[in-house]
């Protein structure tokens, strides 16, 4: 198993250092909690978009796959918004704990930028040999985690599943306003 195999399938886990540490030594100040809670909110909001175009397919942890190419919705702006989002969700909870500031943020957003590159070569390999020249145009029209200013024209137009993207990203909001509501307790129990 390769590193970004390993990475891959262990993603949803990789988090839990990063938050148990938040917890410890968090510090939130209410300025931290409203600029964190902005940062962590853009990065879920970005991440469901994504998630209700692809649907139940972004919790495969066994191996990468893909039904189809997805590049419309907020694939249209990034390759990756749902790790794009994720960092900035990891980003925005370090910033609402001010845990170790600002050691901590910095190391988390090295960390999450590398796992994510590791993953997204894995599932890029998987794209380019499923989808071929297709996927070729797309990677050299839409930046892997940057964002484009217009939309990539995308000839595949999806079908948005609500119900399925709801429950698909379930979990994740769950978490975010689990953090959410845990640095808002320390905040008010240290006034």
């Amino acid at each position: 198993m390769t590193v970004s195999q390993f990475l891959f399938q262990n993603r949803s886990y990789t988090p839990l250092p990063f938050l148990l540490v938040m917890l410890i030594f968090a510090q939130p100040t209410l300025t931290s909690l409203i600029v964190g809670f902005f940062l962590a909110a853009s990065g879920e909001f970005l991440r469901a978009w994504g998630v209700f175009y692809v649907g139940s397919e972004t919790r495969v942890t066994g191996s990468v796959g893909a039904s189809k190419l997805v590049t419309s919705g907020p694939f249209a702006f990034v390759r990756n918004p749902l790790y794009v989002g994720n960092i900035l969700i990891y980003l925005g909870i370090g910033v609402m704990s001010m845990a170790l500031f600002p050691w901590l943020q910095l190391g988390a957003l090295l960390w999450f930028f590398f796992q994510y590159t590791m993953i997204v070569k894995e599932e890029e390999q998987f794209l380019r040999e499923k989808f071929g020249q297709e996927y070729e145009d797309y990677c050299s029209r839409v930046p892997r985690f940057l964002f484009r200013l217009t939309p990539y024209r995308s000839w595949h137009p999806v079908d948005i599943d609500w119900k399925a993207g709801w429950n698909s990203e379930m979990r994740t909001l769950q978490a975010f306003t689990a953090a959410t509501l845990l640095l808002i307790i320390i905040w008010i129990v240290r006034l």
